[in-house]
């Protein structure tokens, strides 16, 4: 036995037809004519990677800041929200940040929040307490 009498177990039952090559098909042989889609090993880009390169970068999905924005409170409206004279995270409803705009004069005592410069004076000569 040669080895060009060698044949396989199962034959394929129908052969693949070779476009693009020549033969009774024409020059562009059923391809159309010029463009990617003609050339021999074309590979389309494939629509992921479209959508990957519109991803914002740098200041993207994966690098947001993992620390949580303060809302921002003046000292003239602390008055509105003091309970028996206490104002804390709890009695606000979220975390804020406490700064100087306004008066006050009533004595309150400011625990568990930031506090700014100007508001902790403020706070402190109207004769209340920041913890």
């Amino acid at each position: 036995m040669q080895l060009h009498q060698l044949q396989p177990q199962h034959p394929l039952k129908d052969k693949k037809t070779r476009v693009g090559r020549g033969g009774k098909r024409g020059t562009t042989s059923g391809k159309g004519q010029k463009g990617q889609k003609s050339r021999a090993g074309r590979r389309m880009r494939p629509a992921e990677r479209d959508y990957i390169q519109r991803l914002p970068k740098l200041r993207g999905l994966k690098n947001k800041p993992t620390s949580l924005k303060l809302g921002v409170l003046n000292v003239g409206d602390l008055e509105k929200y003091a309970k028996d004279g206490i104002i804390n995270a709890e009695i606000l409803g979220e975390k804020m940040k406490i700064l100087g705009g306004g008066e006050i004069k009533k004595a309150l005592t400011v625990s568990g929040l930031p506090v700014s410069k100007s508001a902790k004076a403020k706070i402190e000569v109207a004769g209340g307490k920041v913890n």
